[in-house]
């Protein structure tokens, strides 16, 4: 099982930026696809953003397209998410997950770990 812990999150005005961060451990970085959701009260979780473990391949939600950047770090063992010109409808849990040698991965069943989320919130 990996071990995921998220942060970053916080409260920001519509327009502005965060980067979340994920730290992982418990197996080796560099096998881990890695992805983020987000759930907002009363929503199913929702895919945000993928990076696969082999390649440099990124994947978005058409909604964050062109606003958002995940990345990752393997010598830190971490996964970013940058967020820019963050809307209200952003606002939301955002989660972290794993899954090791997923070559497809963008809804939750594809993932078998999970952080804890982090809260991100957009005022108008």
């Amino acid at each position: 099982q990996v071990h995921l812990v998220e942060s970053g999150g916080g409260l920001v005005q519509a327009g502005g930026s965060l980067r979340l961060s994920c730290a992982a451990s418990g197996r080796t970085f560099s096998s881990l696809t890695m992805g983020w959701f987000r759930q907002a009260p009363g929503k199913e979780r929702e895919f945000v953003a993928t990076v696969l473990w082999s390649t440099p391949h990124t994947y978005y939600a058409d909604s964050v397209k062109g606003r958002f950047t995940i990345s990752r770090d393997n010598a830190k063992n971490t996964v970013y998410l940058q967020m820019n010109s963050l809307k209200p409808e952003d606002t939301a849990v955002y989660y972290c997950a794993a899954e090791p040698y997923k070559t497809y991965a963008r809804s939750p069943p594809d993932f078998g770990s999970w952080g804890q989320g982090t809260q991100v919130t957009v005022s108008s």
